[in-house]
């Protein structure tokens, strides 16, 4: 919950806490873009897998493993501790990624194939429902202010003039935020479609 006391000076103060509760679901959705695979190979794509090792542990792979991509299509991972190479491959093989890494019995490497225009369409679409995702997160962080701009009104503390200013304040931050997860989206988009 938003802790902001309003009155009819902190519009500063207003805007600088809509601006950090909306920039939480901007961060999320660079990091859920990283993961969208498209031509190149980029180390994201594989580090926040889960990698069971040691017996029961369960570790991120960029916990067990350095991780490059010399080439625009090969990711290369040279685990730390070779006692979890096995590991690594099994992780990587049940992972949803559908690849096919190749154990050298020193490192791993993962050449990724070319990605038919099926699975480009398949990946426009998560693209989509990550971005409403990201545009419902924003819709409620304005939910949130709305509420208090409204509870501070009917309170009396703040002025109707003053709860209207806010009002528009937060509308146009949230179509600048919202705006600005488009703009990534299509990038991401264009980096999809690219062969």
């Amino acid at each position: 919950m938003i802790e902001l006391k309003l009155n009819d000076q902190n519009i500063k103060e207003f805007e600088k806490a809509i601006q950090t509760e909306m920039d939480k679901p901007i961060k999320h959705f660079e990091r859920e873009l990283i993961t969208i695979r498209t031509g190149r190979a980029h180390p994201a794509l594989v580090e926040d897998l889960k990698v069971v090792c040691y017996g029961n542990t369960t570790m991120r792979l960029r916990d067990t493993a350095s991780i490059s991509a010399p080439e625009a299509r090969l990711i290369v991972i040279q685990p730390w501790d070779p006692a979890v190479l096995a590991d690594i491959e099994r992780a990587l093989r049940e992972s949803d990624l559908g690849i096919s890494p190749q154990n050298d019995g020193a490192l791993i490497r993962i050449v990724l194939p070319e990605i038919s225009s099926a699975r480009r369409d398949e990946l426009v679409k998560i693209l989509g429902k990550k971005l409403e995702d990201t545009r419902i997160s924003i819709r409620n962080v304005r939910k949130d202010f709305h509420n208090l701009v409204r509870d501070s009104q009917k309170g009396k503390a703040v002025s109707e003039d003053h709860a209207r200013r806010l009002s528009d304040l937060l509308q146009k931050l949230t179509d600048d935020f919202i705006k600005r997860a488009e703009t990534m989206s299509a990038a991401k988009e264009k980096e999809i479609k690219s062969v």
